[in-house]
């Protein structure tokens, strides 16, 4: 019998895939999504009803959509955030859940960097200015010497650290478990959280969203920033209070914001964000350089040939490994 496997992210419909020949070649019936965006609910129910694997990105894996999944061995993530996927849910239904750990790090790391660069520089001003036909120079910040927190020493903090190391730049750094060791060999403080957004120059946000850390952000925090820092969110939108970030941006509580995810996305066309001439906003796109994306699909496609074949995936890339025990 045919292995099939549902690709579920929309970028595929018109992005060349030679990656997906693997599994034609292993004899896998691959289905893409054709709606050009993520499922929602009613159509992930629908399209998975049958399938054995999926390819899957930011559609929502809950006990609601997996309960007709009878044929469902392994949900491949492309990419490394699970918090569309109940890994209980997923438990109870003996499935599989593979994540692209190790894959896309750099290329997020990449992204915050530019967020960080352009805010300073006030890219975006300069070039509407010159757009609209002004011309004319004004003080702006500086990234050399200048002083980041980074909120989150995961493999996008420390990939991020690493390029500010090129500014000699002052890093400073919270996270839940710290590593010590690695800090100290790094030359990153690890510091608490209300020093670290006192004395940053740029607060990059690089931790999961979880119940610790949702709106972590807020009011009280945003207090806390200089006038003259940044604010880069690179990792889940949950882990800001948006009306609270608003309401600071606006007031100049801190000097901007770059934001590569928000809390829903897409995000609403009146959302007050979109007004704003202190913000630089992108569609959750840090993570799909070319390289990273075809990095993140080998590794989705080697877990579902793994399971496919009766072999465990690695280890370290199944959040329920006990389910293959």
């Amino acid at each position: 019998m045919s292995f099939k496997v549902l690709v579920t992210i929309p970028w595929f419909k018109n992005r060349p895939a030679p990656e997906l020949d693997r599994l034609r070649d292993q004899g896998c019936e691959i289905v893409i999504n054709q709606l050009g965006r993520a499922y929602n609910e009613a159509e992930l129910i629908d399209a998975i009803s049958d399938v054995d694997a999926t390819i899957a990105g930011a559609e929502p894996y809950n006990e609601k959509t997996l309960a007709g999944a009878h044929a469902l061995k392994v949900i491949a993530r492309v990419g490394v955030g699970f918090d569309m996927i109940d890994v209980e849910a997923a438990t109870r239904g003996r499935v599989a859940v593979a994540m692209a750990f190790g894959t896309n790090h750099e290329a997020v790391a990449d992204h915050a960097f530019s967020l960080l660069a352009a805010l300073c520089n006030q890219l975006p001003t300069y070039h509407q200015q010159i757009t609209g036909g002004a011309w004319g120079s004004r003080f702006h910040s500086s990234l050399w010497q200048g002083t980041i927190g980074i909120i989150g020493l995961g493999r996008i903090g420390r990939a991020l650290a690493q390029r500010c190391q090129g500014f000699e730049m002052r890093i400073l750094a919270n996270d839940i478990a710290p590593d010590a060791n690695y800090a100290a060999a790094n030359g990153i403080d690890m510091v608490d959280l209300e020093t670290l957004l006192r004395e940053s120059d740029f607060v990059s946000l690089n931790a999961p969203h979880t119940e610790l850390t949702n709106k972590m952000v807020n009011a009280k925090t945003l207090s806390l920033m200089k006038p003259d820092a940044f604010l880069i969110n690179t990792a889940r939108g949950g882990l800001i209070d948006e009306a609270d970030l608003t309401e600071a941006l606006r007031n100049k509580t801190i000097a901007g914001a770059g934001l590569d995810v928000v809390a829903k996305e897409p995000l609403p066309s009146d959302s007050p964000l979109r007004t704003l001439d202190n913000v630089i906003l992108t569609p959750h796109c840090a993570g799909v350089s070319d390289k990273a994306v075809t990095l993140m699909l080998d590794r989705a496609i080697d877990s579902v040939l793994a399971i496919k074949d009766g072999r465990k995936p690695e280890r370290h890339l199944l959040l329920n490994p006990e389910v293959l025990d």
